[in-house]
């Protein structure tokens, strides 16, 4: 089979783009998911992602980890499928999408930066002095005092691996405080199982958790590929109208078999 595919990425966190509204790749294996997102023998991303049709939505995001896997929801891959589907043609003010933890919103900034309308957050479960929540993914939010000095892979994967955890899974975010609403966020993305350049469900989360504790309601954040923005209103303990805003910008087209 001949795919044909776009890269993306948002603030580093990269991904195989491919436009399946014409279900042509929609029995591709997990094999083949994960050979394609393989960095020495396939194209390399954190993920694969098929723009593909859903009645009474602009577009479905469907995405795989890079492991092959079906995923949850995905903050950055979401803002690189808008867009990839403004690119083929789905042209829009403002989006109404759909991905594996329902509906979303989108626009398209006149600075190019694209945001998106993350889902509800309800609750922030305390875990000793961490934070467990639900930002469409699972995610372990832990402040240190120096993230740039943390050893991100083995300590994030010892949370995610451990007792709790290493069934389903979680990602697990690593957080300094710098300034008055401001963090650096470094992440380990289940799935992935290493560390990425960048997480929007995870910066969601640790912009959540820091509004929890500082009383904020806009956050910039510091990623190893970039800068990001959260934004959000927040009532009593639950937390509405969550904006991830950031850039996003095509790496190269291609075509490969498998």
């Amino acid at each position: 089979m001949i795919v044909h595919f776009d890269k993306y990425h948002g603030t580093g966190n990269d991904f195989i783009m491919i436009d399946n509204r014409d279900e042509v790749y929609s029995l591709i294996t997990e094999g083949q998911i994960k050979f394609l997102c393989n960095r020495h023998f396939g194209i390399g991303a954190d993920g694969l992602i098929l723009l593909q049709e859903r009645n009474g939505f602009d577009f479905w995001m469907n995405y795989f980890n890079a492991d092959g896997k079906p995923s949850s929801m995905c903050g950055n891959g979401s803002r690189c499928t808008v867009a990839f589907a403004f690119a083929q043609g789905i042209k829009r003010d403002s989006y109404y999408f759909v991905t594996s933890d329902g509906p979303h919103e989108a626009m398209v900034l006149a600075d190019g930066n694209i945001k998106i309308k993350m889902a509800d957050v309800i609750s922030i479960e305390k875990y000793g002095d961490d934070n467990v929540l639900d930002t469409g993914s699972p995610h372990f939010v832990k402040f240190v005092k120096n993230v740039d000095h943390t050893d991100v892979k083995e300590a994030g994967r010892a949370i995610r691996y451990n007792d709790k955890y290493a069934n389903q899974g979680i990602n697990v975010n690593f957080v300094e405080k710098i300034a008055e609403n401001k963090i650096k966020v470094r992440t380990y993305e289940r799935g992935v199982e290493d560390e990425t350049l960048s997480c929007g469900t995870g910066v969601t989360a640790c912009s959540l958790v820091s509004a929890y504790q500082e009383g904020e309601n806009s956050i910039s954040i510091i990623t190893p590929g970039g800068n990001l923005n959260v934004r959000f209103n927040k009532e009593e303990n639950s937390y509405q109208d969550i904006w991830l805003e950031g850039p996003v910008a095509k790496v190269f087209s291609g075509t490969i078999t498998i």
